[in-house]
């Protein structure tokens, strides 16, 4: 039986005021009056049916926080233009961006950066490198606006799917490299949108789990960009090998 939404809500308000710990969530008054600890279990028995609620309810917790690092900047937008909001975003999450001209700007090791950028507001950005980053479908809102963008780099983004790589192109006019080696949840699927980006010179699908078969997926990336150069899996990985071309026992028979 799963929560309703309106509950859903309640339990995350109730989370974020209590006390996270697993030996207590909040205090409660007992029916005689007396003030009893409330452990994370029987928090979670009280409001919960069953696992399935339970993993609904921590699911729910985890797309809005992810939802909310991935937020349009609209203010920001409208204040200081395309470029300085692409770069905030990217910075933000945790990547490192670069001006026409510039040097790279990235966070330090506690994720501070200097706000020197925002000055940078007719200056296109050309590079952005958001590995391993917590970018998703929304986010890419904030970048595609980037038409002078050359490099991207998107390597082992948790949340970079097939639906993300459909989004990219408005940046066919200007992309030259695109790295997406380690993304978990690319497929072929999403490498065939990339027919879009006729003007990519260097792409690397290195690593792609979800890809069924890399070594015809390759074959067919380069037939589709014949002027990029593809990084990724040989030719032959994934090709599975006939009845006739498997490797023969040339043992002898054990006699008895």
């Amino acid at each position: 039986m799963a929560a309703p939404w309106a509950f859903l809500r309640l339990g995350i308000r109730e989370w974020n005021g209590g006390t996270r710990s697993i030996h207590g969530m909040s205090e409660s008054v007992a029916p005689g009056g007396n003030q009893k600890r409330r452990t994370l279990l029987q928090y979670l028995g009280d409001h919960f049916y069953d696992i399935q609620a339970l993993r609904e309810f921590l699911l729910l917790r985890q797309m809005l926080k992810l939802n909310r690092k991935n937020r349009s900047f609209i203010g920001i937008n409208e204040k200081y233009g395309p470029y300085v909001t692409g770069a905030l975003f990217i910075l933000k999450l945790g990547g490192a961006v670069k001006f026409q001209d510039k040097e790279w700007i990235r966070p330090n090791e506690r994720g501070r950066f200097s706000a020197d950028f925002l000055a940078f507001r007719e200056v296109p950005v050309e590079a952005v490198d958001a590995s391993g980053c917590a970018i998703n479908y929304l986010g890419l809102d904030n970048l595609l606006a980037l038409k002078e963008l050359q490099s991207l780099s998107l390597q082992r983004c948790p949340n970079v799917d097939d639906w993300c790589l459909s989004r990219l192109y408005p940046l066919a006019g200007s992309l030259q490299e695109l790295l997406l080696a380690g993304c978990p949840r690319v497929s072929e699927r999403g490498l065939a949108c990339l027919h879009h980006l006729q003007n990519l010179r260097r792409l690397d699908i290195s690593d792609l789990p979800a890809v069924s078969h890399p070594g015809l997926t390759h074959i067919l990336v380069e037939e589709m960009l014949p002027h990029c150069e593809v990084l990724g899996a040989d030719w032959a990985q994934g090709l599975k090998l006939g009845p006739e071309q498997q490797p023969q026992d040339t043992s002898s028979p054990v006699s008895a």
